[in-house]
């Protein structure tokens, strides 16, 4: 089975910082803005290795939390306490996702999810995406507003910045129909010798000897 966008948004935390494959900023962009676009984008590059926690707000102003790691390029994981048990990982080739409470497991290519930009070696928001605006507050906090170019009509997202010091605080996924998932971050530092095998999620619905 896949993943459809809407099953990703939970657990994906992830799913709203990229994924967005557009080939140029939006001509309406000032100077200032890009130069935002591009500070942002030279500080995701350098967010090699993370870890984390984070509160996830859904349309219907459910609450999820959880904890997050991540090792670029590719490599991800969304480890749900509320749910209990919910898991969302990139190995680096596809994004998995394993619900407990009804024994689900689901998986889709790294490539065909908003992971993909964001998890990606070079990170170049300016070439990668669609920037349809960014908006600024006089603490220095700033946010870019992008969309899927290619599938402009499947919603945006907004990624959220601190300003000084630089750190990501935290994304909103907009739906087609305007639904909104939040994403907070709570905590984000940096995490040197993650294990490997926190990128890993095999199918734990499968029973052995079963093909």
């Amino acid at each position: 089975m896949t993943l459809s966008r809407r099953q990703l948004a939970l657990g994906a935390a992830a799913l709203g910082l990229s994924g967005f494959t557009a080939p140029a900023l939006a001509q309406s962009l000032s100077a200032e803005d890009r130069a935002l676009v591009d500070r942002a984008s030279a500080y995701l590059q350098n967010l090699t290795s993370a870890q984390g926690t984070f509160t996830e707000t859904g349309p219907g102003g459910q609450t999820h939390r959880g904890r997050f790691w991540l090792q670029r390029p590719g490599k991800m994981r969304f480890e749900y306490t509320t749910p209990e048990g919910l898991l969302v990982v990139s190995d680096g080739n596809n994004v998995s996702r394993y619900d407990p409470r009804i024994n689900t497991f689901r998986q889709v290519p790294l490539g065909q999810t908003p992971l993909s930009t964001f998890l990606s070696r070079n990170v170049r928001l300016a070439e990668d995406v669609r920037v349809d605006r960014v908006t600024r507050s006089r603490n220095g906090a700033f946010a870019i507003v992008a969309r899927d170019r290619r599938r402009p009509n499947e919603g945006s997202a907004i990624l959220a910045f601190a300003g000084s010091p630089m750190r990501l605080q935290e994304w909103t996924l907009i739906d087609a129909q305007g639904q909104r998932t939040r994403v907070q971050l709570n905590t984000l530092q940096p995490a040197s010798g993650l294990a490997s095998s926190l990128f890993v999620l095999r199918d734990p619905t499968r029973r052995p000897g079963r093909n």
